[in-house]
């Protein structure tokens, strides 16, 4: 079975930058770890990085969400913490993305086929769940898997919502707090 990682903004900014929330900063082991697990397990891994411009105000996102964050070569634009160390240059893949959602991620997708991709990273009901989309787009056959132990966002409703419409799109959520 073909697997893939995919982290997802796991960011400086999102963590404890501009964006961060308190319980942000908790995810890093547990990510870090499960990027060491499917590489020792011969799988593939994949970041997201959400990236932004100094024009960032004059966007339609800065317009709605006008706070500057994930400025490109910024502190806050680099991973956080032990993730950001697990990354591997040489092989992981990494997409820059101006928005929620990876319209190139999906097309690479589309051309890499993958049984099983995981998601985890920030934020749950913004760009994981936009990615998630994007990945049953380009898979529709694929398993979709989300862990809710490695995903947060700062408003836990939101969050919460997130998690029932992920599931609702027939993804998998698994480590859900009953």
């Amino acid at each position: 079975m073909k697997k893939l990682l995919l982290v997802v903004d796991y960011q400086k900014d999102f963590v404890d930058g501009a964006l961060g929330f308190a319980g942000a900063e908790k995810l890093d082991g547990p990510i870090a770890e499960k990027i060491a697990a499917y590489r020792a397990a011969g799988q593939d891994v994949a970041f997201t990085l959400d990236t932004h411009q100094e024009n960032y105000l004059d966007t339609q996102e800065g317009r709605k969400l006008p706070v500057p964050h994930c400025l490109m070569h910024s502190e806050g634009w680099q991973l956080y913490g032990r993730t950001g160390q697990a990354r591997d240059q040489d092989r992981d893949m990494v997409i820059c993305k101006g928005a929620f959602p990876s319209l190139e991620l999906a097309n690479h997708l589309r051309e890499h086929s993958y049984d099983q991709v995981e998601l985890v990273g920030l934020v749950s009901y913004l760009c994981v769940l936009s990615n998630a989309l994007m990945v049953k787009a380009a898979l529709s056959e694929a398993e979709i898997v989300v862990d809710a132990s490695c995903t947060a966002g700062p408003d836990p409703t939101l969050h919460e919502k997130a998690l029932d419409l992920m599931e609702a799109l027939q993804m998998t959520v698994i480590n859900r707090e009953a």
